[in-house]
């Protein structure tokens, strides 16, 4: 028997495409109040997106207020990104990353030309990013890479003379994919706006290795932009120094309370916020985790706690989860669409192409 939530005969159109299992915070709750301060997003236009570094606890806010405006308001019909032409580079294997940039770009009506396999390119034949750089500056208007080398970004630079999105740098840096992390934490507690009570501040817990981890290495900088609101970082690893130098500065400067464990076991029922990851990524795949670094339906998860995943999962997030409160990992992958369309709109600066009720233009 099927049951209903599988059930062929319902109509999709009927359903919400984003109601999915787990948390869905309102968008607009972000925006109560509070009017996106289009200067501040214009600090973007004609900027490249390479690392969390570039921006401040403002302007992140404000990207995650604009992208809660796009996810809650009937953005495409003033096609904001028309005429313009994106490259969505990908010398690396993306499913999530790239198709929600370039579903980000066409839905406001931009073009697309993509690279989804390094393997198909020049540099395959040994060309340069130097040289590939150059070329790209003829075939669109921003680019979007992902390169399987942490040197990739300082390697292009040089000659490209359009925006560059970093969509994952090796072991660097992806620092949109942080952005639609907190995207989705502030949807889900918008008091961290503003600077909460002490009693208020929330535990976050980070599952993975800062220091040579794209994803997480980047959730970790921006963490530290809202220093005023965590009472402490728990980072869950097998390595002993999981940082490195350059972040170990980086948080002792924040001043939030670092703690370093090998085991979720211990701090999991005071964590509000829980960062995971799979981990532990060992030649062409991924070692197997034990208890210490999984969340199941025997974790003591603090009630009220909420749990993300950058995605793709194996075994260190059990699927039971799905179907609970502490699901943040579906709504947060929906809505790095929307932070994606953000970006877009900010550094090419199309802001005179949405509704001019809906933000202002001047």
């Amino acid at each position: 028997m099927v049951s209903d939530k599988f059930d062929p005969g319902k109509n999709a159109l009927d359903k919400n495409p984003l109601a999915s299992d787990g948390l869905n915070p309102d968008p607009e709750k972000l925006l109560q109040e509070d009017p996106i301060n289009i200067e501040v997003l214009k600090r973007l236009t004609g900027q490249s997106i390479l690392s969390v570094d570039q921006f401040d606890k403002e302007l992140v806010l404000e990207i995650c207020k604009f992208a809660a405006l796009l996810e809650s308001t009937e953005i495409a019909k003033s096609h904001p990104l028309d005429g313009k032409i994106i490259v969505t580079a990908f010398f690396e294997a993306s499913t999530r990353t790239r198709l929600s940039f370039e579903s980000a770009v066409l839905r406001l009506d931009g073009k697309i030309i993509s690279i989804s396999d390094g393997k198909s390119t020049g540099q395959a034949k040994g060309e340069s990013l130097l040289d590939i750089g150059e070329m790209f500056n003829a075939y669109g208007d921003c680019v979007v890479m992902r390169h399987t080398e942490t040197s990739a970004i300082e390697e292009i630079m040089p000659n490209l003379r359009v925006p560059l999105i970093n969509a994952g740098n090796g072991s660097g840096e992806h620092p949109t994919q942080s952005l639609a992390d907190w995207f989705a934490i502030l949807k889900w507690k918008p008091q961290l706006k503003g600077v909460l009570k002490p009693e208020e501040k929330i535990h976050l817990g980070i599952l993975g290795t800062p220091g040579s981890m794209r994803a997480v290495n980047s959730f970790l900088r921006m963490s530290l932009l809202f220093k005023d609101d965590i009472k402490q970082i728990s980072i869950i690893s097998e390595m002993a120094d999981p940082l490195g130098e350059e972040l170990n500065v980086k948080a002792e400067a924040s001043g939030i309370k670092i703690h370093i464990t090998n085991d979720i076991n211990e701090v999991v029922e005071d964590l509000d916020v829980i960062y995971m990851n799979s981990i532990a990524f060992l030649g062409d795949s991924y070692k197997s985790l034990d208890s210490r670094f999984k969340l199941d339906e025997n974790t003591k998860l603090k009630e009220d706690a909420v749990v993300l995943h950058p995605l793709a999962r194996l075994d260190e997030l059990d699927p039971i989860l799905d179907d609970t409160h502490h699901n943040l990992y579906f709504t947060q992958a929906h809505g790095a669409v929307f932070i994606r369309q953000a970006l877009f709109i900010s550094v090419l600066n199309r802001f005179n192409k949405l509704p001019k009720d809906k933000i202002p233009t001047a």
